[in-house]
């Protein structure tokens, strides 16, 4: 086993990954940058090493300085969380050329999947469905309205290495594409340094639903069910996420799991990653990307299946075997992670920043909560905005709506606005009840098309 591993991260993840170091006995070496020096994760750790000034650019983002806290440690391994390094090969491949553990997957998957183009091939390959558009990057506006023209629009232009919704535009006709093409470009390669953009038909009304995939070393892959993340904001940034997908019929989860293990396999995949997909309206599923790492809601999956993703991911970077086989997955319940973020809905989500004077989390029999927040803690300016993870279990998706929208009652943060109140209206309308929503869904709910009261049926439960 693993002795010591450096987290390289911060805020909620950093905390989750410490506290499973602690439980199997592994020594923790928290990063931090000096706006974070208070923060919940330093404290936490066994040790921390102060990696620069506030900005990410300066600190979590600095390389150098990483390695530097790596060597100054004596880590003998880094998980990276989600976001920063967490998907970026040179990362991985640095650390190999230490002789650290990466805990994630080779470099060479992370190079093949964070190429959206790559990653379409290696789906083809795979024989994983795949969205209609071109095969790879295109060489400019004129190649994009040659394909444009074949596969019919509304098209979606989309940065090669992109994520995050960033680089994205919806394409209507013919006239729009030029003006997007250029915008997509120059957000592309403002956010990942590429201006690369493939072309791909526009799903309507799709739902969004990611599998999530687990290997050894040893050659075994698994899946591990899936999650509906189709409450998207504006941004296409997931804001509700919940596990299993209450409507998939079970033959297509089998299917959707198949091929998200093809194409893991294809790329030689290792540890923890998530192949998401569209599904259309007749449930035809495409694939759309693979996130090479963890992601933000893994939580909803360890409560439908009993496992600890976190432990599985360093138990398996440290040469173990998976502990289970395909057939020995069963999803009970349903679980729903929503996202607390310091954002001010009557603002159009503007950040919000300062010192938290007030924090009450809920709590209660199936009611989980991830932060690194607590009253007195300062919300800096420099990072991404999310405060917590409100999750939650039941036996049925009903119930666990019901317990989400009272837990979100229970949710008290003073000194800052927070996107609790949004998400109390937007769980309390009786299409999110129904669960026929798609990625649309949160636009026509901000346009004032659906209605916001609980049924008296509603009421009464909660």
């Amino acid at each position: 086993m693993i002795k010591k591993v450096l987290i390289a991260n911060r805020g909620e993840i950093a905390c989750r990954v410490i506290r499973a170091c602690r439980e199997l006995g592994i020594g923790s070496v928290a990063v931090y940058s000096q706006a974070d020096r208070e923060s919940l994760h330093v404290k936490l750790a066994d040790q921390a090493v102060c990696i620069g000034a506030g900005s990410n650019t300066d600190s979590y983002l600095n390389l150098a300085n990483v390695l530097m806290a790596c060597q100054i440690s004596g880590a003998e391994a880094v998980h990276p969380g989600y976001g920063y390094f967490s998907e970026r090969a040179n990362f991985a491949r640095a650390l190999e050329s230490l002789g650290l553990k990466f805990i994630g997957p080779p470099p060479a998957a992370i190079l093949a999947m964070g190429d959206k183009a790559l990653a379409k091939r290696a789906a083809i390959e795979s024989g994983c469905p795949v969205v209609p558009g071109s095969d790879g990057s295109v060489s400019g506006e004129a190649e994009a309205l040659d394909v444009a023209e074949e596969i019919g629009y509304p098209i979606l232009l989309k940065a090669v290495a992109g994520g995050g919704g960033r680089g994205i535009r919806r394409v209507e006709s013919p006239d729009e594409l030029p003006k997007a093409f250029k915008t997509a470009q120059a957000e592309a390669q403002a956010s990942f340094g590429s201006g690369d953009i493939l072309v791909e038909r526009c799903v309507q009304s799709p739902r969004h639903v990611e599998i999530q995939v687990f290997g050894d070393e040893h050659g075994n892959m698994v899946h591990l069910g899936e999650r509906e993340c189709s409450i998207q904001n504006l941004r296409h940034q997931k804001i509700l996420e919940e596990a299993p997908f209450a409507d998939l019929p079970p033959s297509m989860r089998d299917e959707m799991g198949d091929a998200a293990v093809r194409v893991a396999q294809s790329v030689g995949y290792t540890n923890a990653g998530t192949v998401e997909f569209l599904v259309d309206e007749q449930n035809r599923f495409y694939f759309l990307e693979m996130n090479t790492r963890l992601q933000v809601e893994h939580p909803v999956t360890e409560e439908v299946t009993g496992l600890d993703l976190v432990h599985l991911m360093l138990r398996t970077a440290s040469g173990e075997h998976l502990p289970f086989r395909q057939q020995d997955i069963k999803l009970r319940g349903h679980s729903i992670e929503a996202r607390i973020t310091a954002q001010d809905p009557d603002r159009d989500f503007a950040p919000s920043t300062g010192l938290i004077t007030g924090w009450q989390v809920p709590g209660g029999r199936g009611v989980r909560n991830e932060t690194h927040c607590y009253a007195g803690y300062s919300v800096s300016p420099f990072y991404d905005p999310m405060l917590a993870k409100l999750i939650v279990r039941a036996e049925t998706r009903r119930e666990a709506v019901l317990k989400l929208r009272v837990a979100l009652d229970e949710f008290q943060v003073a000194g800052v606005a927070t996107n609790i109140p949004f998400l109390r209206r937007l769980v309390a309308t009786d299409g999110y009840m129904s669960g026929t929503f798609d990625t649309g869904f949160v636009p026509r709910f901000l346009a004032g098309e659906l209605p916001e009261q609980l049924t008296s049926q509603d009421e009464a439960a909660v």
